[in-house]
């Protein structure tokens, strides 16, 4: 019971130290490890070393992925090839079936992109295209909005996601699969349908005032191009996951995997966009070397998060509470899934950060399973990333940014995107538990 109660005040102190002191969750992070791995008796000279052993174990795959995976966002945020993916849903559906050509652009974008990104990226036009079809703009808005939230919650290679992945040695091509399967479903109920029913009931009071709409006259990909580019790395690696079963030479088959793995199926299309989002649109390569220098800005503190977390499961090992967890755990006939998803849950809503909840959860949980027979860690990986993205309120950045861009006030943001946030979660969630019966 005391181990129980010193990981439940080192989760306390993440709690405090993010919303009440505002430390940066890396820190925060950081003293609650050092907090438990103190009470929880390991010795002072396995404190360290236990750490940096968590944080290589979590960062020494992850490190490449997200800096390419930036450049990818990157450069199809400045070539306007965003724009065009969006553009071409918005002429296939027609104005009618906006909200579902919204669904597709968020979704599609949000695939290869950071959610604030996708949300810059998304945004300007849905402005724009409520100014021209005068709908209310939570029906044009929120379905964009979620198609961009649940590839950011669930889908690799998405930081969180993938962290997870490795956290709990998943394999990536199944979440990958898994993920898209329980992803569109959820993206509709939470997208169209929710925008529609919610429309008739919200009128926003306030006019969008960060985002400006401007004409500029600059070449944009073809869209073609801006569809290969930002789907690329998915392609690679759902070639690589069905590789296996489907008759190909050992050779060929190793070839899909190796090309498949997101560190190589990223740098494939990391090229690709610096050719045909950069090259190819005119930049020369000193802009393209400064875009890339300029995106890896934001991605040292997502980095720094995780590695933290890595940390903190380590510690968890290395101390036994883990495995004190686990036995309690199994006392009550608990599942890992749901286990889980409680866990992501609570610490979403205290801390705000998606990426703190799945990290800090899947390092919570990753001890308790490792005794276990029959679990799905796949369906794992996304269980946790389903709780990560609840009931979204004021200590998250995302909330503030949907507000201001959307022009809403606090309780319009409230009956929207936390209403929204909550249905992508518990539904995902509910899928997962209908998947894990048939795989």
């Amino acid at each position: 019971m005391s181990h129980l109660i010193v990981t439940l005040l080192a989760i306390v102190i993440v709690i405090i130290g993010v919303s009440w002191f505002k430390w940066h969750a890396f820190i925060s992070l950081t003293v609650a490890t050092l907090f438990l791995a103190i009470f929880s008796g390991l010795s002072m000279d396995k404190i360290v070393s236990g750490i940096e052993t968590g944080v290589g174990g979590a960062l020494g795959h992850l490190v490449g992925i997200l800096a390419l995976g930036t450049i990818l966002g990157k450069l199809m945020a400045e070539s306007g090839a965003g724009v065009q993916v969006a553009n071409f849903f918005v002429r296939t559906f027609g104005i009618k079936r906006l909200p579902w050509a919204m669904l597709l652009a968020g979704f599609i974008i949000g695939l290869p992109v950071f959610f604030e990104v996708g949300i810059l990226i998304v945004l300007p036009l849905v402005i724009s295209l409520q100014k021209t079809s005068k709908q209310n703009l939570l029906l044009i808005g929120l379905p964009a909005i979620a198609g961009l939230s649940i590839v950011h919650g669930l889908v690799p290679p998405h930081p969180g996601a993938i962290a997870a992945i490795g956290i709990y040695n998943a394999n990536m091509s199944r979440v990958l699969l898994y993920s898209l399967i329980i992803a569109i479903p959820t993206a509709i109920l939470g997208g169209p349908v929710f925008a529609k029913w919610i429309s008739k009931r919200v009128i926003p009071e306030g006019e969008p005032v960060l985002i400006k709409v401007e004409e500029v006259e600059r070449k944009l990909p073809g869209t073609g191009i801006s569809f290969f580019v930002i789907l690329l790395p998915v392609i690679l690696m759902v070639f690589s996951a069905f590789a296996p079963y489907i008759g190909l030479s050992a050779g060929l088959a190793k070839f899909l995997g190796f090309i498949g793995s997101p560190l190589i199926a990223l740098l494939i299309s990391a090229f690709a966009a610096m050719y045909f989002l950069g090259f190819r649109q005119g930049l020369d390569k000193t802009r393209v070397k400064t875009l890339i220098e300029e995106c890896f800005l934001p991605v040292g503190s997502i980095i720094a998060i995780i590695g933290a977390g890595g940390g903190f499961k380590q510690i968890l090992i290395d101390s036994g509470v883990g495995t004190t967890i686990g036995d309690m755990a199994q006392h009550f006939s608990l599942s890992p899934l749901v286990l889980a998803f409680i866990i992501a849950g609570l610490i979403r809503i205290a801390t705000g950060s998606a990426t703190v909840a799945l990290t800090t959860a899947a390092g919570i949980v990753s001890p308790i399973i490792q005794h276990m027979t029959g679990v799905n860690l796949e369906l794992l990986v996304i269980a946790t990333g389903a709780g990560s993205l609840m009931f979204s309120h004021v200590n998250d950045a995302g909330f503030w940014m949907v507000k201001e861009y959307l022009g809403l006030s606090v309780p319009e943001t409230f009956k929207t995107w936390t209403v929204l946030e909550t249905i992508l979660s518990f539904v995902a969630f509910g899928l997962a538990l209908v998947l894990d019966l048939f795989v």
